[in-house]
């Protein structure tokens, strides 16, 4: 599987990457937290370590470290702006629950 990314959380991370003027890609990852287990992580990756596998979608390389991708694998990143507020949305067909706040889930 891959993971990957919509338009719009392409143009996102382009965008970003662009003003930054530095920039491997995308980091993706997970670490433990919340009432569920696990949250993403969310960042832009200025380097690409021996461990990290790298996919590359709509032109941006999304990064993931070794131990998350087994979290990780075939999730669809988008991004939306919803009036004030605009977020990463994961859409993960491992998580198997969410917590109520949608800040943390489980897998199988």
């Amino acid at each position: 599987m891959a993971i990957t990314l919509t338009e719009a959380a392409a143009t996102r991370v382009r965008t970003y990457l662009n003003s930054r003027g530095r920039g491997q890609g995308l980091r993706l990852g997970v670490k433990t937290t919340g009432c569920s287990g696990l949250a993403y992580v969310v960042d832009f990756a200025d380097e690409v370590g021996d461990e990290d596998t790298v996919y590359s979608s709509q032109g941006i390389n999304v990064i993931v470290a070794g131990d998350s991708i087994k979290y990780l694998d075939g999730t669809e990143i988008d991004y939306q702006e919803d009036g004030l507020s605009a977020a990463f949305k994961f859409r993960n067909p491992n998580v198997a629950d969410e917590c109520g706040c949608g800040e943390s889930f489980t897998v199988d």
